[in-house]
């Protein structure tokens, strides 16, 4: 690689050589001085060693040591001391390197070893051919990169560790000397930072084959999927794969019908308000339900017709805090009711996964237009906000694929009406509700059968 003479001042007598992409050393006027401005200057004579390695069978090399960027610091090297380098030719590295190798080096990351490998090959000391060792002995020098280099000379030739010498002293000037060998010297750290790279193929992301197939059910994965086609549907409908829980029932039990017997709605709401009681701290819900309003015969309509329902049920201690204005207002019953029953089903589970996978969750209810909030507390699912909430107390009470039953601890209202309460409250305390319990287990169930029909399992109802 030729090197251009950039100009010549003529008050100074100073000219200015540029090396490779517009870097420019200046240049004494006597060439056969050193630079008298010291390292670090920038200047160095236009006889020097790193000057001549520009115009020589070495400007790979040279042409390396700039993307090294170890111009500066080979300057300041030489205004110190001599240096003697071991410069591969050109058609020796292009020969020898290997592609890949070659690659790691001039890749941006990797200067450190790139360096590491040029100054592997200098030696802050000049040693002309003459110098070298004997055959019986062998030299250790150190190295720029501080490793070392052995000198040897086995059968009377000239070697650098495992390269031959091929042209000795092939540049000699004031400042240092250019030893052309066979092939590039690696230094053993630099082998082990290639060895030790990460390539692309070893970390890139396993590619996607296709959605995993979910149970709509129980939204739990099934077998894998096998890799579905560019543009083919989804395996699921996409309401399918964003539902937290499961919203559609299962297929219902073979009855005496067969596979397709209808549903029985009545026994269902029949059976999980008999659980209710039997688990017992939900009496007054069951009373509600049966005594004081026809919300169980509603229910039962709607299971026959194919809906899921999802029961809200405050227990006995917070239906106990209902005042007697919140009961006495025509309607009010079923409204409060209403606003506990969710057309979807779900299971403590269900719901607890979806809020702790979206924070919050609307959940409708019968209820219209009203919506109740769901989300994580306490590694619980609490409803509602503020002083109207209410945690999911006893789950699963009851679950059969059509009606599932969650006990929370308290009474819940529209986030409007919870308000309203708050700003028109007094400062007289308001009275609880005063009545004597019907929520005992053989008045509900007498009652039920007025509701739906005699039953034998109830024959000692008065």
């Amino acid at each position: 690689m030729d090197f251009l003479i950039c100009g010549v001042s003529k008050l100074v007598s100073i000219s200015y050589l540029c090396l490779f992409a517009g870097i420019c050393l200046a240049l004494p006027e006597s060439s056969n001085n050193r630079s008298s401005s010291g390292s670090g200057t920038g200047q160095i004579s236009s006889n020097s060693v790193l000057v001549a390695l520009l115009d020589s069978h070495y400007t790979e090399v040279a042409e390396l040591v700039e993307k090294a960027l170890l111009l500066q610091t080979l300057e300041e090297t030489v205004g110190k001391h001599n240096i003697t380098i071991f410069a591969p030719r050109n058609d020796a590295l292009e020969r020898d390197l290997d592609p890949e190798f070659k690659r790691f080096l001039l890749e941006p990351g990797n200067l450190k070893s790139l360096q590491k490998l040029l100054m592997f090959h200098i030696i802050p000391t000049r040693i002309r051919s003459d110098h070298w060792p004997s055959e019986s002995e062998t030299r250790k020098h150190r190295t720029l990169s501080n490793e070392h280099l052995h000198l040897a000379r086995p059968g009377g030739e000239r070697t650098v560790d495992r390269a031959k010498v091929i042209h000795p002293d092939s540049v000699t000037r004031p400042d240092g000397v250019i030893h052309g060998i066979e092939r590039l010297l690696i230094p053993q750290s630099v082998q082990d930072d290639f060895n030790n790279r990460r390539s692309l193929r070893s970390i890139s992301a396993i590619k996607p084959e296709g959605a995993p197939e979910v149970d709509p059910r129980t939204h739990r994965l099934k077998k894998p999927a096998p890799p579905a086609k560019p543009g083919s549907p989804p395996v699921l409908p996409i309401y399918d794969a964003l539902a937290p829980g499961p919203s559609l029932a299962p297929a219902p039990a073979p009855g005496p019908g067969g596979p397709h017997h209808h549903f029985n709605g009545e026994a269902q709401v029949k059976d999980f308000i008999q659980t209710l009681l039997h688990y017992g701290g939900y009496n007054e819900m069951a009373d509600i339900l049966v005594n004081l309003t026809s919300l169980a015969t509603e229910m039962g309509r709607l299971v026959s017709e194919g809906y899921v329902l999802t029961v809200l049920a405050p227990n006995d201690e917070a239906m106990a805090k209902l005042t007697t204005d919140q009961l006495s207002e025509p309607g009010a019953p079923e409204q409060i009711m209403y606003y506990h029953l969710i057309p979807e089903y779900q299971t403590e589970e269900s719901m607890y996964n979806a809020v702790r996978r979206f924070g919050k969750v609307k959940y409708d209810t019968l209820r219209l237009p009203n919506k109740v909030v769901a989300q994580e507390a306490d590694g619980s699912v609490k409803f509602g906000q503020g002083d109207g909430s209410a945690y999911l107390f006893d789950p699963d009470i009851y679950t059969d694929g059509r009606i599932s039953v969650q006990g929370i601890d308290g009474v819940l209202f529209p986030p409007e009406e919870v308000e309203l309460k708050t700003e028109v409250k007094t400062s007289q305390p308001t009275k609880a509700v005063a009545k004597p319990r019907r929520g005992k287990l053989m008045e509900v169930a007498c009652r039920m059968l007025g509701t739906f029909g005699q039953d034998s399992r109830f024959t000692t109802c008065q």
